[in-house]
């Protein structure tokens, strides 16, 4: 298979891939082209259609699997797909598996770890609030295990929201230990709750896109929402505790430019709105430098989502023109 992050400018391509996005658009001369995002596990790329209506382009929709016979051009620094030909693919003529991203590790392991970290919650009715997410609620459960955090960004991928959590949490509760005035059972409580709104903010793959709840009121609405709900089913359960708790939810992105309703005004909040931040950060420099076949040293350029020019840090033997 010709996989998306091996594709180089002048490759000629006859390969099956997934339609992830289809805009339909108008060149500045009224012409008709189409714009289709085309995935698999090693991530996604531009085409064009420049001739929608030529015989060699057949009837396809988003989320279709669809055979592409195209050349590999540069444009704006990114490869992009010239498409010639594209057809519906028939089932059995491409595997699923080698369409939709997934985390490295096993997700068996991850979601055993994380049980394992509600284990140490000490407060009844905090711990209570968690298995009834994460023990009691089987369709959550499958939801939480296989879905992404993010369109894009970091952790975009099968088992990212459980990925991304359990590193949330392991920073949290180095952050209680390191910091022993922190209350560690709701910042552990917080960590592992703190995106739950995802699994309705956005589709499962392979579309992996906003839902119109998702963009109406996003993550973490959806999710104090869902915190909130549980904990009106938990007898006992304190006012003070369950504002504290919905307070850092609310405030998890740390700046209200962010998205955070709220800025964090509890120790407990600031505490997880940092590990938040960390983790999404070197999920971030990870995926851009540290995946797929480059290993350039060079500098890779601004990266958006770092704000800044990024690149490897050099090892021992590295020169100014390479190794």
């Amino acid at each position: 298979m010709q996989y998306i992050e091996d594709l180089k400018e002048g490759d000629r391509i006859k390969e099956v891939y997934l339609c992830k996005k289809l805009v339909n658009a108008l060149t500045k001369t009224g012409k008709a082209y189409q714009t289709v995002t085309l995935q698999d596990k090693t991530g996604s790329v531009d085409g064009k259609v420049w001739e929608p209506d030529s015989p060699g382009i057949g009837e396809f929709e988003e989320g279709d699997y669809i055979w592409v016979t195209g050349d590999v051009t540069i444009f704006n620094n990114n490869n992009q797909v010239n498409i010639r030909q594209l057809s519906r693919a028939a089932e059995g003529e491409y595997d699923p598996k080698e369409y939709v991203p997934a985390s490295e590790r096993n997700t068996e392991d991850m979601y055993g770890e994380l049980l394992a970290m509600i284990a140490t919650v000490k407060v009844p009715y905090l711990r209570k609030l968690l298995e009834h997410f994460f023990v009691d609620d089987e369709q959550f459960k499958t939801q939480f295990s296989f879905h992404s955090a993010a369109k894009s960004v970091h952790h975009g991928f099968v088992g990212g929201l459980l990925e991304h959590t359990l590193s949330v949490t392991n920073v949290c509760d180095f952050f209680a230990k390191n910091y022993p005035f922190l209350d560690r059972d709701l910042l552990i409580t917080a960590a592992i709750c703190h995106d739950i709104g995802k699994v309705k903010e956005l589709s499962p793959y392979p579309k992996n896109d906003y839902t119109d709840e998702g963009q109406l009121l996003g993550h973490i609405m959806i999710g104090a929402c869902m915190i909130r709900d549980a904990i009106d089913g938990i007898e006992g359960f304190p006012e003070v505790k369950k504002n504290e708790l919905l307070h850092c939810i609310l405030s998890h992105h740390g700046e209200l430019e962010f998205g955070s309703p709220k800025k964090p005004a509890l120790v407990e909040a600031i505490a997880l709105s940092f590990a938040d931040n960390v983790d999404a950060k070197m999920e971030t420099m990870r995926e851009a430098l540290y995946t797929g076949k480059n290993v350039s040293y060079k500098w890779q350029g601004f990266n958006r989502y770092i704000d800044s020019n990024i690149r490897r840090t050099s090892p021992e033997e590295y020169t100014e023109d390479g190794i």
